[in-house]
């Protein structure tokens, strides 16, 4: 377990026990205390919960296991369960923000949290609510970073199927595909609750004029992350048209073909059947072997040389020979 302290102004950061941070809590007026357990559950959320003082002030889920995102507001506080994007992983930050302090619990390391930590050295948030959301706001940038990724491997990805088609591209579309469906699962309810929780502050005459333009401009920046998000759904799934035009173009190419050799030896196919068959005429009348050579076989390669000449002139070759270059480049 690590436990972090910033104290603010000044974001002079110190690695401390639980013990001291509770201590520091209950003294300090503006500070964030991050809490980051290990991968393995060594000990329980609501233990920490505990050790830290803070039962009166958190909501029954804060630090429990497996709580989706969510967003409520408490009188002098909030409470929230924020999605991260981690090195491919979904992780969700629990954050409890009063008028004093800004407390973080999370399994593993989360990016948004060192990134925030590196930015209270640069800049100067007046409050702990500010200091939230920089929170998240770096949040949200570890889903668009994501979602610019994964579209510009779709693009990368769709150019390879006009060069050349191959079966392992289906699989990651369709892996690329199912990333965006999780991405856009699991920021969408989370900026529905915070939405929600936002409007109902802003209709409240005590929330300052800075917060409501912090809240206005998270809202801002939350749309346009999952606009980018549904532009990378839209890609996934014009990539799958792209790589299914090719499949249809290439059937059609193939049943093209079988019609020529259909118009070829179709009305070889009825002569020989005609003549095949036992009339009186053609078993008694036709037993010289000019008439089987004119008959059998020059009627047989004359009609031959007529459906090569018709699809000589309607061009058909020509296509077909264009179109199997196209393919090999």
């Amino acid at each position: 377990m690590i436990v972090s302290v910033v104290s603010m102004p000044g974001g002079i950061t110190t690695r401390t026990s639980l013990s001291e941070t509770r201590a520091r809590l209950a003294v300090s007026d503006f500070l964030l205390a991050d809490v980051q357990l290990s991968d393995e559950p060594a000990a329980d959320e609501q233990e920490v919960v505990g050790l830290l003082g803070l039962e009166a002030e958190s909501p029954p889920w804060f630090g429990r296991p497996g709580v989706p995102a969510r967003a409520e507001f408490h009188g002098d506080r909030a409470g929230f369960v924020v999605p991260v994007v981690q090195e491919g992983h979904f992780v969700h930050v629990h954050a409890l923000v009063t008028e004093r302090h800004l407390v973080t619990l999370h399994r593993g390391p989360a990016e948004p949290l060192e990134g925030l930590i590196a930015r209270l050295g640069l800049e100067s948030p007046p409050d702990t609510v500010a200091v939230l959301f920089l929170l998240l706001q770096e949040a949200l940038e570890t889903f668009r970073r994501a979602a610019v990724a994964h579209l510009l491997e779709v693009e990368d990805l769709e150019d390879e199927i006009f060069e050349q088609r191959r079966p392992q591209q289906v699989y990651r579309l369709a892996r690329l595909r199912r990333r965006a469906a999780l991405l856009h699962h699991f920021l969408l309810p989370y900026l529905q609750a915070t939405d929600e929780v936002i409007a109902r502050r802003m209709l409240s005459r005590d929330f300052p004029e800075e917060r409501q333009r912090l809240a206005r401009e998270f809202q801002h920046v939350g749309r346009l992350v999952l606009a980018d998000i549904e532009s990378l759904q839209e890609a996934t799934r014009r990539a799958f048209a792209s790589y299914s035009s090719l499949v249809a173009g290439e059937q059609n190419r193939v049943i093209n073909r079988l019609a020529i050799v259909s118009v070829v030896f179709l009305p070889l196919t009825f002569l020989t059947g005609y003549f095949g068959m036992n009339f009186t005429y053609l078993t008694d009348e036709m037993e010289s072997r000019t008439v089987f050579w004119l008959l059998a076989v020059g009627l047989q390669a004359a009609v031959l040389l007529l459906a090569l000449y018709v699809l000589h002139r309607t061009r058909v070759w020509r296509s077909l020979r264009d179109d199997e270059g196209v393919q090999d480049r």
